[in-house]
């Protein structure tokens, strides 16, 4: 830890000419991500004759993860929304260069005094649900309903036709499965088949899709004021339908019939509405959460690779491996007679 401190304090310093004597201090790990290593610290140097201090985090790229992401995907959806008002950390550097830290990385604002729920757990909001939610709600209806080219983040990701954004998603998971399976995978090879035979409508518009909003991914403090959404290292332009499906995927509830154990269903997709300006299409939505349960073996799928060769060996990743593989697979074969039945098939 001392020498990342060390070379943290060397980079702010490189970063910032007009201060000096920069210091690192407080430097700990955050556990639980499965895309980055994630440190907070509080950086301390003189600037004008003045003492300043701030509190950051540092996302460093893995040797390997659970995800393959860009971190300048995360870092410029967090430029594009910050000016907008959207709770979400100031970023401040991205970095490529690997002098600094062996690996990339980017540093953001620390958001203090706000934590995270777990998934994983009974009724993680307590009385706090309902205030909680509706805010959860609103934002992620925010995300969808804001002009991706008005707020600059057009420029730095792939557009889309509306009529194949579905397949461009479906492909990519796919894919994911095919190369990092340990073992045939028939339950999500008959999902994938059945999303092919049934391509959703296309959505009414492509917006930003933040690829992994859910309870565990955004703070929140004493006072159930949702502080800032976090771990937008998946987000992508597309269906924002793709975003409600996987907020409101039964693995975020853990046995609770309210998406995220915040508010009830019927409530979440109003608010979203309402804020995004843009009407749910039911069949489209079915289609996104089958998808959901698909892109989440997928991921899970990539984890226990990644476990198993040793590459990353964070009880996260086995953890994943193995209980949300069972959910996601119990998920679709409950789900599986009653998609085949209404396509006519038996």
């Amino acid at each position: 830890m001392e020498d990342i401190a060390q070379k943290t304090a060397a980079y702010l310093a490189h970063k910032n000419p007009a201060g000096s004597d920069f210091e690192v201090s407080d430097l700990s790990r955050i556990h639980g991500g499965a895309s980055r290593e994630t440190y907070r610290f509080r950086a301390s140097w003189t600037e004008g004759g003045t003492q300043k201090e701030r509190a950051l985090i540092l996302r460093r790229d893995p040797e390997a993860s659970l995800i393959e992401t860009e971190r300048d995907v995360e870092f410029n959806a967090y430029r594009a929304f910050h000016p907008t008002g959207l709770p979400v950390p100031e970023p401040l550097y991205l970095e490529t260069d690997e002098k600094w830290l062996e690996r990339p990385f980017f540093v953001m604002e620390q958001i203090e005094n706000a934590q995270a729920a777990s998934p994983f757990g009974p009724d993680p909001y307590g009385p706090l649900a309902d205030t909680i939610g509706e805010q959860f709600w609103r934002h992620l209806g925010t995300i969808a309903g804001h002009d991706p080219s008005a707020i600059g983040f057009a420029d730095a990701a792939d557009y889309p036709a509306a009529d194949t954004c579905w397949k461009v998603a479906l492909d990519y998971w796919e894919g994911e499965i095919d190369g990092d399976a340990l073992c045939p995978q028939p339950i999500a090879k008959g999902a994938i088949r059945w999303l092919r035979r049934n391509p959703p409508p296309p959505p009414k518009k492509i917006s930003v899709v933040h690829g992994d909003y859910r309870t565990g991914n955004f703070l929140y403090n004493e006072a159930g004021d949702l502080k800032t959404i976090l771990d937008w290292e998946m987000c992508h332009l597309g269906d924002p339908l793709e975003d409600i499906a996987w907020a409101a995927d039964p693995l975020w509830a853990f046995n609770d019939p309210r998406p995220g154990s915040m508010i009830d269903r019927d409530k979440a997709l109003a608010i979203w509405s309402e804020h995004s300006g843009i009407e749910i299409d039911p069949i489209a939505l079915r289609w996104w959460e089958v998808f959901s349960a698909v892109k989440g073996l997928a991921i899970w799928i990539s984890a226990g690779k990644e476990y198993e060769e040793g590459n990353n060996v964070d009880p996260i990743m086995a953890f994943s491996s193995w209980y949300c593989t069972d959910v996601h697979n119990r998920q679709l074969i409950g789900w599986m007679p009653d998609l085949i039945k209404a396509e006519g098939r038996s």
